[in-house]
């Protein structure tokens, strides 16, 4: 785009633009579009870009001036790859594979109306736990997001990672984040959200983030809180559309 803007604006995905996992409705897309006339706009999920993809079109590095999955461990502009970091490459295979059984250890041991298909997802920025299992149904995701909320399944999975691996014992540098409906994140110290903002920090005068887990311990929380942006809480993606259009006048 050859105009010049000052401001960007920057998206969770997942509960932010979209329901978790499911594609955005063509009124938020339109929306988006509308927006970008205004101001530059880029998304930033833990999700990796084909699941990114999935929800927000197979055009969407062309729809979005940025787009960073993995927490921006990946990271694209104007539709071009700029940069590419690799977790395993930071932590090291020995580390990385007793990170990893002591993860299925632990959700062997979990009762759980349903289990079905991937417990670990590796990326290039993060490790995804999903004690459910990422070939869940979206009704049983449903179900396991109550089930969490009452039984706070993801928080002390968090905290039994953290005994394990914090600075008491075998300090992995490692940070835990729920995010999703699902899952929990694991990444090395500063590899958050918060990373992506090295590459638009110095080209934009004003950084709004919009986020939906953006109290502490969800995975947009740092981002939120960063001095660099100015964050935005946002219950659901109506949530979303309402805050956008009083903001930016859409």
């Amino acid at each position: 785009m050859s105009q010049v803007k000052e401001t960007l604006v920057l998206f969770d995905v997942d509960g932010t633009l979209s329901t978790a996992r499911q594609e955005a409705k063509p009124e938020m897309k339109e929306l988006l579009q509308n927006l970008r006339k205004k101001v530059s706009i880029g998304i930033v999920s833990g999700s990796d870009l084909s699941k990114v993809s999935e929800q927000l079109g197979s055009n969407c590095l062309n729809e979005f001036d940025f787009v960073f999955p993995e927490n921006g461990l990946v990271a694209y502009e104007n539709g071009s790859l700029i940069e590419k970091q690799s977790i395993a490459d930071h932590i090291g295979e020995e580390k990385l594979q007793r990170f990893i059984n002591f993860c299925l250890a632990y959700m062997s041991k979990l009762e759980l109306p349903v289990k079905r298909g991937t417990f670990i997802e590796f990326r290039n920025g993060l490790i995804n736990i999903c004690p459910p299992g990422r070939s869940v149904s979206q009704e049983h995701r449903d179900s396991f997001g109550d089930l969490d909320k009452e039984k706070q399944i993801r928080l002390k999975f968090v905290d039994a990672l953290q005994k394990e691996f914090g600075p008491e014992k075998e300090d992995l540098g490692l940070h835990f984040a729920i995010g999703g409906q699902i899952s929990i994140d694991a990444f090395p110290h500063g590899w958050d959200k918060r990373f992506c903002l090295k590459y638009v920090e110095k080209k934009f005068k004003d950084i709004h983030f919009f986020g939906d887990r953006t109290a502490e311990g969800g995975n947009d929380y740092h981002i939120y809180a960063d001095q660099r942006t100015i964050g935005h809480a946002v219950k659901d993606p109506q949530d979303t559309c309402n805050q956008l259009k009083a903001l930016f006048d859409l």
